[in-house]
């Protein structure tokens, strides 16, 4: 029988529904199974499944617009997914938040995925409550209502350094999937939100699930896409040690607006005696500089960026199930109910925020996947971690590498669309906006299954 105590650890949303008066919408969700009982048989829940086909999808990517809005500051060029990397605001009161939110919201894409930035202080409330008064000493904002803009969107995925998998079921869209990890955290300075010191670097990046599709982040990572002005790389070494053992096929950041472009990193997966090793960069030339075309990135089968196939299967690996069948694995937990949720055990899901759109749009669910649940003792990833080699064996990272060499290339894709530094005041040039970064790439296309 279906315990009635986990019932509420799984949605399922349904499809917006459309009356015969097309100037009527009603849209509707549901809890799944709210209605069963004790006595209740247990149900066919379908879950969603990534098929072998895949389809071209193009997510359209900003960053940093500091309260510029799409059709006044800069265009949006259409898409599948809209892609913000942080920074919606200048000093994040309510009055900013509102115009960036109402902006992201009227814009014309299947999926919408935010994440803060350091300017973006009212979404950080640790922060805001220490050294808020510096920034609204006149006008002190209500975090509350800043952060409420944020969950009670129907249309925005806000990530809050969590992972979701998205489904995307719009009829006329290319019903592809993917799984994102989005955090507006970056490396302390100065007096600015969301940032980490660098002890805890290396435990903050490790949060991340190995299996994730994208990971969308504030800051760069070390060495891609960071050189500030004064030629000082401003991204994180422990963020480009996470990349090489996640090894997503898009990592999306912003933060450093000198940085703008995008390049194709060459993981070293085969060196036994340098960690977190790279083979070789393959960077972009943006075919929409000083012209109306836009700046684009084929990252499909058809497409070359540096006259190369770009090389990333996005396999979840399989090292769990080959050394502990008692043991749950991060890649068996990303099957997923109805809107994607995950099937996790109660103790990780009784707590987990819940999201959802009330449209036929898309279906995405926020999980995490507990590093306890890994089956690979800490003693021996530990010496290994980030060193390559061929699995199985336990003298290369084989958590990173087993069931998962086809991963060997990411794209990193600064995307600020600020093309000067803040402040933006007189003797500094004013604002200046770069384009948007299109980017195609084809992913697992889904279907539903029943179990």
């Amino acid at each position: 029988m279906v315990d009635p105590s986990y019932e509420l650890d799984r949605l399922t949303y349904e499809p917006s529904h459309h009356s015969q008066d097309s100037c009527t919408t009603t849209s509707s969700y549901e809890l799944q199974n709210s209605h069963l009982t004790s006595s209740s048989p247990e149900p066919h829940i379908p879950i969603i499944t990534r098929t072998t086909r895949t389809r071209k999808t193009r997510f359209v990517c900003v960053s940093d617009t500091h309260n510029g809005v799409a059709n006044g500051s800069f265009k949006l060029p259409p898409g599948d997914v809209l892609i913000h990397a942080g920074d919606l605001t200048n000093q994040g009161n309510y009055a900013e938040l509102e115009k960036s939110i109402k902006w992201i919201e009227d814009a014309d894409f299947e999926a919408k995925i935010i994440i803060a930035g350091n300017h973006d202080i009212t979404l950080d409330p640790s922060f805001y409550s220490q050294y808020g008064l510096y920034f609204h000493k006149q006008n002190p904002q209500d975090i509350k209502k800043c952060q409420e803009l944020l969950d009670r969107s129907p249309s925005i995925l806000y990530l809050n350094h969590e992972a979701a998998e998205v489904s995307l079921a719009s009829p006329t869209g290319p019903h592809t999937t993917f799984r994102i990890f989005g955090s507006p955290f970056s490396p302390a300075k100065g007096m600015w939100a969301f940032g980490y010191p660098q002890s805890d670097a290396s435990k903050r990046w490790d949060d991340i699930p190995l299996d994730v599709d994208i990971v969308l982040t504030h800051t760069p990572p070390k060495y891609h896409c960071d050189e500030r002005n004064d030629r000082v790389a401003a991204g994180c070494e422990y963020l480009r040690q996470a990349l090489w053992r996640i090894r997503p096929r898009l990592a999306i950041c912003g933060h450093v607006h000198e940085g703008r472009g995008a390049e194709i990193i060459q993981w070293d997966l085969g060196s036994s005696n340098i960690k977190f090793k790279e083979n070789g960069v393959v960077r972009w030339e943006d075919p929409g500089k000083d012209n109306k075309k836009m700046s684009h990135i084929d990252l499909t089968s058809k497409g070359r960026m540096g006259g190369i196939v770009f090389k990333n299967d996005g396999a979840s690996g399989d090292w769990d199930n080959q050394t502990c069948d008692a043991t749950a694995s991060a890649s068996n937990l990303t099957a997923s109910i109805g809107s994607g949720l995950p099937l996790l055990p109660e103790e990780i899901t009784k707590d987990r925020r819940k999201w959802h759109r009330n449209d036929s749009m898309a279906r995405m669910a926020i999980s995490n996947v507990a590093k306890t649940l890994l089956a690979i003792p800490e003693e021996i990833l530990s010496p290994a971690r980030g060193q390559g080699g061929v699995p199985p064996s336990l003298r290369c990272d084989v958590e990173a590498l087993c069931g998962r060499m086809g991963r060997q290339e990411t794209c990193v894709i600064n995307a600020a669309l600020m093309a000067s530094s803040w402040p933006h005041g007189k003797g500094r040039g004013g604002k200046k906006f770069n384009k948007p970064i299109v980017v195609d790439i084809d992913l697992p296309v889904w279907e539903e299954v029943e179990l």
